[in-house]
């Protein structure tokens, strides 16, 4: 059996069987004006953060979201799209497409202006998605990705990039790990359909994005997950994970490589009413600006009358790059 027919099995049975341990998200489940979100959609809230952000969801967006869950999130999605088909919901597993189409005409008795006609349920393959070039606004996935080998996850983001619209944005959430991982756990199929044994460092994660030829990526938060301790899992030494939520945006890469924002604040301090470096970067004194990593490192070297924050990784939009 393949991991990835290791990961539907776990997920046939948890749509079968709501499994509420199966992740733990430490986000918030937001609760919009007017929104209800019925207990079986939050028991299925297979997640480890939240891809549903106000600021991506503006001009009624065509959302794709693939990995539906308990439909939760396309719920959520519909809140700002409430348009007839103004969201899909992609999966492989025909049991999970079923619990989200039962589990959408409850949310439907709940909410008054919810229509499940508002949400179009596709069975696909995340590696090969039913979706039209350049059709999409925003495309998200919470801890599926997570779940791939290096060649599949690669193709699983080129996938993605295909289907959004120029400057459309792909929000994610999965489980980093910055410590080496050995091979009894990275080739446990079932630790990676858990979403465990296929957490990689950040900056891998990133490079995927950007060689996928994503020209901005925003680190939105960042936040401790799960330990795999000895006493556990098969590892001599406790391996600690995170978890990311990140948007990478459909953005032309800049001659200069990336943008990257990881929550950097660059506040200018010297004699002057202003510092420009001549590139597009004017910082007035004493007043906070957001930059990217690379915008960071440059003002560090053009002026030493300028401060720049450590990363909080936790970046919401703003500043410059």
């Amino acid at each position: 059996m393949s991991y990835l027919e290791a990961t539907k099995d776990l997920y046939k049975e948890a749509a079968i069987t709501p499994d509420v341990g199966l992740c733990c998200t430490t986000t918030p489940v937001w609760q919009f004006p007017g929104l209800s979100i019925p207990k079986i959609m939050q028991e299925m809230n297979y997640g480890c953060g939240s891809t549903v952000s106000p600021q991506d969801l503006i001009n009624d967006p065509k959302v794709l979201y693939v990995g539906v869950g308990g439909g939760m999130e396309l719920l959520q999605f519909s809140y700002f799209s409430r348009q007839e088909g103004g969201v899909t919901g992609v999966d492989v597993v025909d049991e999970m497409l079923e619990a989200s189409r039962k589990n959408l005409k409850m949310a439907e008795a709940e909410n008054d202006w919810f229509d499940s006609k508002f949400v179009n349920l596709v069975k696909g393959d995340a590696l090969k998605l039913p979706v039209a070039d350049e059709s999409i606004d925003v495309a998200a996935q919470n801890c599926l990705f997570n779940i791939f080998k290096t060649d599949d996850l690669k193709k699983a983001v080129a996938e993605m990039y295909r289907i959004l619209k120029p400057h459309g944005r792909l929000v994610m959430s999965d489980p980093i790990c910055e410590q080496p991982m050995n091979d009894a756990l990275r080739n446990d199929d079932r630790l990676r359909a858990l979403c465990l044994s296929g957490s990689i460092p950040l900056k891998d994660y990133i490079k995927v994005l950007t060689d996928a030829g994503f020209g901005t990526i925003e680190v939105r938060a960042r936040r401790s997950y799960r330990v795999l301790s000895p006493n556990h899992y098969p590892t001599d030494e406790p391996i600690f994970i995170e978890s990311i939520e990140i948007a990478a945006i459909k953005d032309p890469m800049p001659n200069d490589g990336p943008c990257v924002f990881t929550g950097k604040t660059a506040i200018y301090y010297g004699d002057e009413a202003y510092f420009d470096d001549q590139k597009g970067h004017v910082l007035v004194q004493n007043q906070p600006m957001a930059v990217c990593d690379k915008t960071a490192a440059a003002l560090a070297k053009a002026n030493d009358q300028i401060h720049i924050s450590e990363s909080t990784w936790h970046y919401n939009g703003g500043g410059c790059c």
